[in-house]
């Protein structure tokens, strides 16, 4: 929608363009997301993961953790999804791929998984103008602090439009 009413000011949430990403910052993503055995055993049965450590409760009983484990795959959508709001709304062009996935401490239901993402690198395209490339470090933690997510992310990013761009 482009036409808006008359009146005070309108506020779009949107992503950092590229100019506006500093190598080093950390931003924290709140708030934190409390999974449930509900959105586990959705999500493995959106994604076709019949883990029984996901979707069986008594059969994780059995197990080392002796109850379900979180999804691994949930834990990175959601590591990566909650960082969106705040750094690449509106101003992703695309993800280019994640490395260094791991998954160092498990996540269950009932737990909350807090995000937070640094920013690893930042360089301008060579071969696609008005974009650049940013490297994220995510790492997830749960309610005590224990990291149990970590991923490095590139991202395509659109730069800052000009003025005759926006005119």
């Amino acid at each position: 929608m482009t036409d808006l009413p008359a009146g005070p000011p309108a506020h779009v949430q949107r992503g950092l363009w590229f100019e506006e990403f500093a190598v080093g910052a950390r931003y924290l993503h709140r708030p934190g997301r409390t999974i449930t055995q509900a959105d586990n055993q959705l999500f493995s049965a959106l994604t076709m993961n019949p883990q029984a450590l996901h979707i069986d409760e008594a059969y994780a009983a059995t197990q080392p953790f002796g109850r379900p484990l979180v999804n691994s795959m949930w834990t990175l959508s959601t590591l990566i999804g909650a960082s969106v709001a705040q750094l690449t709304q509106g101003t992703l062009v695309a993800q280019l791929g994640l490395t260094d996935i791991a998954f160092p401490a498990p996540l269950f239901p009932g737990d909350t998984l807090y995000a937070e993402t640094r920013v690893a690198g930042a360089r301008l395209s060579a071969s696609r103008p008005g974009q650049g490339i940013v490297t994220l470090e995510h790492t997830g933690r749960n309610q005590h602090g224990v990291v149990v997510a970590t991923a490095t992310r590139a991202a395509l990013m659109l730069c800052r439009p000009t003025e005759e761009e926006t005119a």
